[in-house]
């Protein structure tokens, strides 16, 4: 086992990944961006459920289980059996950091449950996903993203005032909640230097979807009711979202009162805006937004995107285009940040990863090692952490514990 880089902060830290689908892969693969060693534990048939999600790379990868996954090594054991799981138990003993999202109360079937690891492993960082507090009436319930975007007020908050809830474009629950998850196993990390004890972190994608709700969230409680939905336009700043050039669609963000003059006077040239007492503060904009949109909606449609932009920008007002999803991948700006990586695969020729968005004394962590084919480390993890030998591991491949 040689990805390991001594150069990054989580270099000689080993993490357990029991989980599956995105938060809690999410989680380990940002431990493993950072340098830890991440062995994933897969079904030795089926895999991730995500090896069957998205586009087809190869025969046992997707695009949505490359997104998830880079920086790991496939370890296949199927937990069903007695032996299985002792292989588990014993990784984990070699472990400092063990993910789990099992439903509620599996982890604890497979011997493999926070309180049975620490007897033998007091020192064992243990992190626990699931849909809704462990601790409450809602325990057993499975958490999926959709449903929480939908119970946490997210899927409320978006979209235009004149049109039905609408969800996130990505797993935006799932997402968050393996960073947070990321978060509170570096704390863990962090206090075991000190005390040499573990911790049980608990986490849920109810309480994570209900901190994305942020400022939303806090205004509403103030309201005592919903707050209004403005789709690409801000709640509390005018004029500041989307606006449809004559030759498409750009964002444009006035983030003050300054701004919003050198705005109407040096790119739309509409001073009269300027000076009109309704819209001198920030405050008084989003009082008439009805009045002064379309004004500028008008102006600014009138006007090809590249000149307003040039505009913009010489007035030292915040703006870009807007981009298709493929257009900002292939972008230069992307290129030349090294976002895309593209990898060697023993089937499919090549396949594309994001990279880490960290920088670290400069320098972007590598992508170590691309998302790993089923099963593709088994032999190696088993024989180098369990000293297992070639016959022990043949035999249990043949039997199906591996």
């Amino acid at each position: 086992m040689s990805n390991q880089n001594s150069s990054l902060p989580l270099a000689g830290v080993r993490v357990l990944d029991l989980s599956r689908v995105l938060a809690g892969p999410w989680c380990a693969m940002v431990l493993g961006d950072l340098g830890a060693e991440v062995i994933k534990v897969e079904h030795p048939q089926r895999g991730d459920d995500t090896r069957d999600w998205g586009l087809r790379v190869g025969p046992t990868a997707t695009s949505y289980f490359n997104s998830a996954n880079r920086n790991k090594h496939s370890v296949t054991i199927d937990l069903q059996t007695a032996e299985g799981q002792q292989i588990a138990r014993d990784l984990a003993r070699q472990s400092d950091v063990v993910i789990q999202n099992f439903k509620f109360g599996g982890a604890e079937k497979l011997g493999l449950g926070y309180e049975q690891l620490k007897q033998d492993h007091p020192g064992l960082i243990y992190c626990s996903i699931s849909g809704y507090d462990r601790a409450g009436p809602e325990a057993a319930r499975p958490g999926y993203d959709l449903v929480v975007q939908g119970e946490a007020g997210l899927m409320a908050l978006n979209g235009e005032a004149t049109q039905p809830p609408l969800k996130f474009g990505v797993a935006a629950v799932d997402l968050f909640t393996g960073m947070y998850s990321a978060q509170g196993v570096l704390a863990a990390l962090y206090e075991r230097q000190q005390t040499g004890k573990g911790r049980h972190i608990e986490m849920a994608l109810f309480d994570c979807g209900l901190m994305i709700t942020s400022y939303y969230g806090l205004e509403a409680l103030i309201r005592g009711e919903d707050s209004l939905r403005y789709g690409n336009a801000h709640p509390s700043i005018v004029p500041y979202g989307v606006f449809n050039a004559e030759d498409g669609p750009l964002v444009i963000t006035v983030g003050n009162n300054r701004q919003f003059e050198r705005f109407c006077r040096e790119v739309i040239e509409r001073p009269d805006l300027a000076d009109d007492d309704r819209f001198r503060t920030n405050l008084g904009r989003a009082e008439n937004r009805a009045v002064l949109v379309p004004e500028l909606d008008r102006e600014i449609g009138r006007r090809q995107r590249r000149v307003l932009i040039e505009r913009l920008t010489e007035a030292g007002i915040p703006c870009g285009e807007v981009l298709g999803l493929h257009e900002a991948l292939t972008s230069r700006r992307a290129i030349d940040a090294g976002l895309v990586t593209t990898h060697v695969h023993p089937e499919a020729g090549s396949a594309q990863v994001l990279a880490p968005p960290y920088r670290i004394d400069g320098s972007r962590p590598p992508v170590r090692r691309a998302p790993p084919q089923l099963g593709e480390d088994t032999r190696d993890v088993l024989h180098s952490l369990l000293g297992l030998s070639d016959e022990q591991i043949s035999r249990l491949k043949v039997e199906g514990v591996v």
